[in-house]
C-alpha cells in the first residue's frame, strides 16, 4: 500500500469501517451523495488531514469493489464484528506498514471535516494518551436530553471520566430548563484514536457491565482503566444513519453549494 508521508512524530492511519448490511439503512456507503457515494466523501475528507493513510474496511464485496474503482484502498474483513473498533484491528493486522496510531473514522460522516480528525492525533503529543475522541459543547435542551447523542464528562486534563446517554452531571437543586446556563454540557462526537498497542489489547475485553447498561463501548476501555484523552471541537458533524437524514445531508450539500 501506498500511503503519504506527513511530517507527525508517528505513523497514523485512518480506518473507515464500512458495513452493507444496516437494519435502517442497508446499503449505505454506497448511496449518492452529490454526484459521489458516501463513502468515497468520508474517504476523500479522510485524505486532506495529515494521516499517513486512509483504507476502508468492509465486510462487502460491493464496497471494497466500489473504493478500488474509484481509486481508493481496502480491506476485506470479518462479517461477524459486534463494532467497528473490531473491524480496525482486523484491517490494521492486514496492512503491512507498521502505525503507531489509528483513528477509527465513521463511514456514515460524509462532511467530516479534516481538521477533526487532526484534533483526535494531536491528543497522542501527550504520552499518557491510550486512547482519543472528541466532544462538543452541548447548545440545546434537545440534545441535552436526547439519549442517542451520549454526553461525556471529563476532569481537569481533559480525560474522559464517563459517558453516558443521560445528562451528565445532574445538577441538583436546579430546574432542568436552568441546565445549560448553569454547566457547561459536553457531547460526545463519535471518531476514536488508538495507540496501536491499546487497540490490540482492547479488542480481547469481554464487553463490561457499564458498556451493556448504556450500550456505549467507550465504557468497557474506561471500566478496564484505559484513559481517553478528548479534545474539543467546534464543528458540527452530520451523521447518516436513516434515509430521513440522508435528505438533510442533500439539503446541506444544496446550501453549502
Amino acid at each position: 500500500m501506498n500511503f503519504n508521508q506527513t511530517q507527525l512524530p508517528m505513523k497514523a492511519l485512518g480506518i473507515l469501517p464500512a458495513r452493507y448490511a444496516s437494519t435502517r439503512f442497508p446499503g449505505k456507503p454506497l448511496v449518492e451523495i452529490g454526484g459521489k457515494s458516501m463513502i468515497q466523501r468520508v474517504y476523500e475528507q479522510a485524505q486532506k488531514s495529515t494521516l499517513d493513510g486512509v483504507v476502508v474496511a468492509t465486510d462487502d464485496a460491493r464496497i471494497f469493489d466500489h473504493v478500488m474503482a474509484f481509486g481508493g484502498t481496502a480491506v476485506m474483513t470479518s462479517p461477524d464484528h459486534q463494532s467497528g473498533t473490531d473491524r480496525c484491528y482486523e484491517a490494521l493486522q492486514q496492512v503491512q506498514e507498521p502505525f503507531e496510531v489509528v483513528v477509527n473514522i465513521q463511514g456514515d460522516e460524509p462532511f467530516i471535516q479534516p481538521e477533526q480528525i487532526d484534533k483526535v492525533l494531536a491528543c497522542f503529543a501527550q504520552p499518557e494518551a491510550q486512547l482519543a475522541t472528541l466532544i462538543k459543547v452541548v447548545q440545546s435542551q434537545e440534545e441535552l436530553f436526547n439519549p442517542n447523542s451520549p454526553k461525556v464528562v471529563v476532569g481537569e486534563q481533559g480525560q474522559a471520566l464517563y459517558f453516558s446517554r443521560q445528562p451528565i452531571p445532574y445538577l441538583r437543586g436546579v430546574e432542568e430548563q436552568q441546565w445549560l446556563d448553569q454547566h457547561t454540557y459536553f457531547k460526545h462526537i463519535g471518531i476514536y484514536g488508538y495507540r496501536s498497542t491499546v487497540l490490540a489489547e482492547i479488542t480481547q475485553l469481554p464487553p463490561s457491565s457499564l458498556e451493556k447498561a448504556e450500550s456505549l463501548e467507550q465504557l468497557r476501555w474506561l471500566q478496564n482503566g484505559y484513559r481517553i484523552v478528548t479534545a474539543i471541537t467546534e464543528i458540527e458533524t452530520i451523521g447518516i444513519d436513516t434515509p430521513a437524514d440522508l435528505e438533510k445531508a442533500l439539503s446541506y450539500l444544496q446550501n453549502k453549494s
